[in-house]
């Protein structure tokens, strides 16, 4: 469990603010009073599963959802008369009604966003479901509030008879006022009501010539409000009847009480859980306001804070109101091993606001609230926070600012224990600079000897030098910029900050020779200390525009990078438009050559004389020297395309085209020198001829490209050795019968084999050739097993190099 936060640390660190503007980003009365009451909690459980809950409603946010709440009223105060056995007006009925379609939306939204949201459908599944109370409240009255004649068969049957009456009361009265007899006596022809009697303006001296009761009289006396003695009894029926329309009024609605009070506990619970889903949502859209993100909550005593770009809560929801320019934020952090961080640097440079940044975000991550820091930043969940910051004289207790300041300290010394943290602004200050140091350092010992975690702000150079010297502290500063003699607000990790009071003092309009003077006065008596930071501060702006100078570089240099990038990407993409044009072309040469080889061989398998044979092998013998010359054509296509990937892969080597510079063709595949370049058009010697070309179709050649044996030549003489094959199946042919299976799967080769062996046969044919081919192997091993246990065959025998070698065999039939 953890402690309290002190009202003093709160009221400093304005958590007042913080949670008013909680509560105007609120929807609902409960919602509100919530967040007003706000404190920081000490289960550290709770606050990790409110950080997990506003996450979750940042997420349906982000998905354009929301939890219904708009209608939810806090009806407490009237539930509890309820349950009391007290009697609620209508519209107190009327909000407990809206109270109840309130839960029903929150409970079914809640559900039905439970994969997205589940702590949110957990929390709603709380919310009672009364819907046939609401009905029945809404049933009875109108949407103005009044009760409906139809609350009860009484009430509508006495209303009737009431209206029936003020009818009757109202002719009569029409009448009297149409009477010859009767105008004379009035003041004016109309009629009026005088508590809840209907009665005529009558003159004063007709009062004995109109008989019946006055109830009132005008201010002069001259003028009294008669009801007629012949409406006195339509009166009193009126307001019989009238006086049971309220006693039947008062019964329904006691009725509707009493079925509230009854609820009176779920009710309640509802609120409750609104009002909790209201603070949940208020704490999500000011998470959005703030930038901020949930963080890790540290955990054991040694646990410290790491804070990734903090901004300031406060100012950070200031600046977005007025929709200014973002606050400037800061990485803070302790090293380890280090308990305090004594922050330095000038006036109004943001020291206050850097430590109680941290002390505010502190208390946030303890109430459950995101941080307006960066994700990944650590809070330790500290047992409580105490403060001294900007302490004030008090006459009246004859305390001075220093002695205010010292009874502060002297309670945090007290007090201050292991997971607290502990800030103070300028301490020991407003005394003799040597002893103050002396009483800050003494105490700042103290406090983390205790095992407190302390950040403090100061002028004091003993206090700058301790944060260099003790492992136990760590120093850091706010800049201030030289150039411009103004705070930078941001702050720097492991320095030491100089004051520049002198340069302030000038800011702020301080005479300029007084400033001169200070100047010239400090020169002789300036510390080591102030002389080593003022040097320290000359060297950063130094290093400071070093490194943007350096940045913008990098900026060209990446800016060049990538043009480079693109250049290449071009080239990649014209070697890849290359290689398919040339693909598309070879794919459409060799379709069209393997057209004539299948002509060719069907030719020979047809040819009827040895005669035919041979003019078909020389035919045969052209196709495959067409094929050597395509053969030789792609490979020149290949070596530009190197040319053309080596261009793209190493454009820094490649020489630029220029006159003189040796090239190579792209289409054509031939090596030139360029003579002239005009335009999009270049000159070029190719071996004898001299020619013009367009200048994108030339590549530069940083070297002469190496020659490979290409996939291509191994590919033209597998074929070479496939038509030379063909053209030995085609001699065998015009001499001897055959059965070609080349190219069948073993079963079908196997069936047209013995369908062939029988057909030869039957044909009192006894020698024939069965053309197998080599392939793998594995259809001429099939086929001559299969001869062996033919019944047909006598004998078989691989061919002789004259009868196609072994890709055929040679099969004597039975006779």
């Amino acid at each position: 469990m953890l402690g309290n936060v002190n009202d003093k640390a709160l009221a400093a660190l304005g958590w007042a603010t913080l949670c008013a503007e909680l509560a105007r980003l609120s929807r609902t009365p409960m919602g509100r009073a919530r967040c007003l009451a706000l404190l920081p909690g000490d289960d550290a459980a709770l606050a990790e599963r409110r950080l997990l809950q506003i996450e979750e409603a940042r997420g349906l946010h982000r998905r354009e959802r929301e939890v219904p709440l708009s209608d939810a009223l806090d009806v407490r105060p009237a539930v509890g008369r309820a349950s009391r056995e007290g009697t609620l007006e209508p519209e107190a009925l009327l909000q407990v009604a809206r109270l109840i379609r309130a839960a029903t939306s929150a409970r079914r939204f809640c559900l039905s966003q439970a994969t997205f949201a589940p702590l949110h459908a957990e929390l709603a599944a709380e919310l009672s479901e009364l819907d046939p109370l609401a009905t029945e409240l809404e049933r009875a009255f109108d949407p103005a509030g009044k009760l409906l004649d139809s609350a009860s068969p009484l009430l509508g049957e006495l209303r009737e008879r009431a209206r029936g009456l003020h009818r009757a009361v109202k002719e009569r009265l029409e009448q009297m006022l149409k009477d010859e007899h009767i105008v004379p006596m009035l003041r004016d022809l109309y009629y009026s009501v005088r508590g809840d009697r209907y009665v005529l303006p009558v003159r004063a001296e007709h009062k004995s010539h109109l008989p019946g009761t006055v109830h009132n009289a005008s201010g002069s006396g001259q003028t009294l409000f008669i009801e007629p003695q012949e409406l006195v009894e339509l009166g009193n029926q009126l307001t019989i009847a009238q006086a049971g329309i309220l006693e039947e009024e008062l019964r329904i609605l006691g009725e509707l009480s009493g079925a509230v009070g009854r609820e009176a506990e779920r009710l309640v619970r509802d609120v409750e859980v609104l009002g909790a889903l209201d603070e949940v949502a208020a704490g999500a859209r000011l998470a959005d306001a703030l930038q901020a993100f949930p963080p890790a909550l540290g955990a054991g005593e040694r646990a410290t804070f790491d804070l990734k770009q903090l901004r300031h809560p406060l100012l950070a929801l200031q600046m977005h109101a007025r929709k200014q320019g973002p606050v400037v934020a800061n990485d803070v952090a302790l090293p380890e091993g280090a308990r305090g961080l004594i922050v330095s640097g000038p006036n109004a440079g943001g020291k206050t606001v850097t430590i109680t940044a941290v002390g505010l975000c502190a208390l946030m991550a303890r109430a459950g609230l995101p941080i307006p820091a960066a994700a990944g930043s650590r809070v330790p969940l500290y047992r409580t926070v105490y403060t001294a910051i900007g302490d004030e004289g008090d006459l009246s207790r004859d305390l001075s600012t220093f002695t205010a300041h010292l009874a502060s300290l002297r309670y945090i010394l007290e007090a201050a224990g292991p997971s607290t943290l502990v800030l103070i602004d300028e301490i020991a200050a407003d005394t003799d600079p040597r002893e103050g140091a002396a009483i800050a350092i003494a105490s700042l010992e103290k406090l983390v000897d205790a095992g407190a975690t302390v950040l403090i702000t100061t002028h004091l150079e003993e206090l700058k030098a301790l944060g260099l010297s003790d492992p136990r502290f760590a120093s850091a500063s706010v800049g201030f910029d030289v150039d411009r003699l103004a705070p930078t607000y941001t702050l720097t990790l492991g320095e030491v900050g100089a004051s520049s009071a002198i340069e302030i003092a000038r800011r702020v309009g301080l005479p300029g020779d007084v400033c001169d003077r200070a100047r010239t006065l400090l020169g002789g008596a300036g510390s080591q200390v102030s002389l080593a930071v003022e040097k320290l501060d000359r060297e950063r702006a130094d290093l400071t525009r070093a490194r943007e100078s350096i940045q913008g570089e990098l900026k060209l240099v990446e800016e060049e990078r990538q043009a480079l990038s693109a250049e290449k990407e071009k080239l990649r993409k014209a070697e890849r438009e290359v290689r398919a044009l040339a693909r598309s072309e070879l794919i459409a040469d060799l379709e069209a050559r393997y057209q004539e080889a299948s002509a060719l061989v069907a030719k020979l398998q047809a040819a009827p004389a040895i005669g035919e044979a041979v003019q078909a092998q020389r035919e045969l013998k052209a196709l495959v020297e067409a094929e050597e010359a395509a053969g030789a054509r792609e490979q020149a296509h290949g070596e530009v395309l190197e040319q053309v990937k080596a261009a793209a892969e190493d454009s820094e080597a490649a020489p630029a085209l220029a006159v003189g510079a040796r090239v190579r063709h792209v289409r054509l595949g031939s090596e030139g020198v360029v003579l002239e370049l005009q335009g999009g058009l270049a000159t070029v010697q190719l071996g004898a001829l001299k020619t013009k070309v367009a200048a994108d179709e030339l590549v530069p050649l940083a070297r002469r490209a190496q020659k490979a044996p290409g996939s291509r030549f191994k590919k033209t003489n597998a074929e070479k050795l496939e038509l030379a094959e063909s053209f030995k199946a085609a001699e065998v042919k015009a001499r001897l019968p055959v059965i070609d299976v080349r190219g069948q799967r073993v079963d079908d080769a196997l069936r047209d084999l013995e369908q062939g062996l029988d057909r030869h046969f039957q044909a009192d044919e006894r020698s024939i050739v069965v053309i197998h081919g080599h392939g793998s192997g594995a259809l001429k091993a099939a086929v001559r097993e299969s001869l062996q246990r033919s019944p047909y065959v006598a004998s078989s025998r691989p061919g002789e190099s004259h009868e196609g070698g072994d890709g055929t065999t040679v099969v004597q039939l039975r006779t």
